[in-house]
């Protein structure tokens, strides 16, 4: 098994960094380009094994991909309606890419024949029944192959009628995001109805953002009634291709390692290029987060800054994460260098992402030393008075590995198992880290 030690950084340091592409803008803006009709350049595209999956589904149905990795950009020919026919059926797979295998489902039903999504042993483990039951609802016929409400799913795709369709406790805003994404091309327009609090929200506002921006605008009423409701209404209408380009933000999410780095290492100071007040991403608001918990922050429209003075300390927090769940990682980690402990809750959907990890936390920073508990949907944290050296199991998890890399560069010993896994959303990660720190 291959392996990576961590060297703690040997003394402050202050970067400005530029993140590669965002990972869930770039899995949106591909389907978008390839509903469009006509020509769009991405630049600052992601390229890595989430993005390789959608670039390569969508080769494999037949649309045409110009990609040059050394320049991040693809260019993609998009067919509008006139999505590529199988009648014979035609299987694609999808990894372990989550963005991949549901806004492929929700695209796949606007065409016409037989289309098969399956992933890996991981992926079947991974529910999509709340994805298809809507789009059923929305006119949809699809089936389970082997276990219901999982994949693989075989779509008999006729066009989406439309008409009207409800998310309540939705497990994951990837759903919502896909009906959405498809829903301009149904038959008839679309309302989409959610019901209470949405797991993940900010993902939902990014991709009624960048449908605007490809040219399709949507209206959201809120509604109350025995229940708090937002029904988002979708009219019939075509995508515009981006014929100037569209840009692509760096990844907010991979950015929260270098900014929990900044802040865990005393006198330290990250600023990140392409994200700020202004950004797409909802997992910027990480750099709110550590300002919680004592580090200084700092916002522009096109930056963010975290950094740590001298003699400051971090503090342990209470907080709820359901907006930016792919931050608990990070901030579990950081958790490691605060006084007192940190609470994290209401984020249930971690127990079925790439790894339950909830578990996953639980048993690795014991390991390292931390008093750890857990309940279905959070997790508290208290630090060690000094950290175990240990070997970090990653449970193929890229954010897992990227996560306790962060607390390698504060304490000695620190071993991360498989690290090559962070090629889902980060190839170069472990040599953009030890760059950051030198």
């Amino acid at each position: 098994m291959d392996t990576i030690d961590i060297q703690p950084a040997l003394r402050p340091f202050r970067k400005t960094l530029r993140i590669p592409g965002s990972k869930s803008i770039t899995n949106r803006a591909l389907p978008l380009a390839a509903l469009a009709d006509g020509e769009t350049t991405l630049t600052g595209v992601l390229f890595a094994d989430d993005t390789w999956q959608m670039m390569s589904a969508l080769q494999t149905l037949g649309y045409d991909l110009k990609m040059d990795q050394a320049a991040r950009t693809v260019r993609i020919v998009g067919r509008g309606k006139e999505i590529p026919s199988f009648p014979g059926g035609i299987t694609l797979t999808c990894g372990n890419s989550g963005t991949t295998i549901r806004f492929l489902a929700a695209m796949l039903t606007l065409a016409t024949g037989e289309y098969v999504l399956d992933g890996v042993a991981r992926m079947r483990e991974r529910p999509i029944d709340q994805l298809v039951d809507q789009l059923k609802v929305l006119g949809a016929d699809i089936a389970y192959d082997i276990r219901s409400g999982y994949p693989p799913i075989r779509i008999h795709a006729k066009g989406l009628a439309g008409g009207g369709c409800q998310f309540a406790d939705a497990k994951s805003s990837q759903y919502i995001s896909a009906v959405l994404m498809a829903a301009p091309l149904a038959n008839s327009p679309v309302t989409v109805s959610l019901l209470g609090p949405v797991t993940s929200e900010p993902y939902v506002v990014m991709t009624l953002r960048m449908m605007e921006q490809f040219g399709v605008a949507v209206q959201m009423h809120d509604q109350c009634g025995q229940t708090v409701s937002r029904a988002i209404q979708v009219p019939t209408a075509n995508y515009k291709p981006q014929t100037s380009g569209y840009a692509i933000e760096p990844d907010a999410s991979n950015a929260s390692y270098f900014l929990a780095a900044a802040a865990i290492v005393p006198e330290s100071s990250v600023t990140i290029e392409g994200l700020g007040r202004k950004s797409l991403q909802g997992d910027v608001a990480f750099a709110d987060v550590l300002h919680q918990m004592g580090a200084d922050r700092t916002f522009t429209d096109n930056s963010v800054t975290i950094s740590t003075p001298a003699n400051a300390k971090l503090h342990g927090i209470d907080i709820d994460m359901n907006h930016i769940p792919d931050m608990v990682q990070t901030l579990a980690v950081v958790a490691l260098f605060a006084n007192g402990q940190t609470t994290i809750r209401n984020v249930w959907n971690l127990r079925v992402k790439e790894t339950d990890r909830l578990a996953a936390l639980e048993n690795e920073l014991k390991k390292l030393g931390a008093d750890v508990q857990t309940g279905r949907d959070w997790i508290a944290i208290t630090p060690p008075p000094q950290i175990t050296p240990a070997s970090i199991a990653t449970y193929d998890d890229h954010r897992m590995a990227m996560a306790f890399a962060v607390a390698g560069l504060r304490a000695e010993g620190v071993r991360i198992e498989d690290p090559r896994c962070t090629a889902k959303t980060y190839p170069s990660f472990f040599d953009d880290l030890r760059a950051a720190v030198c």
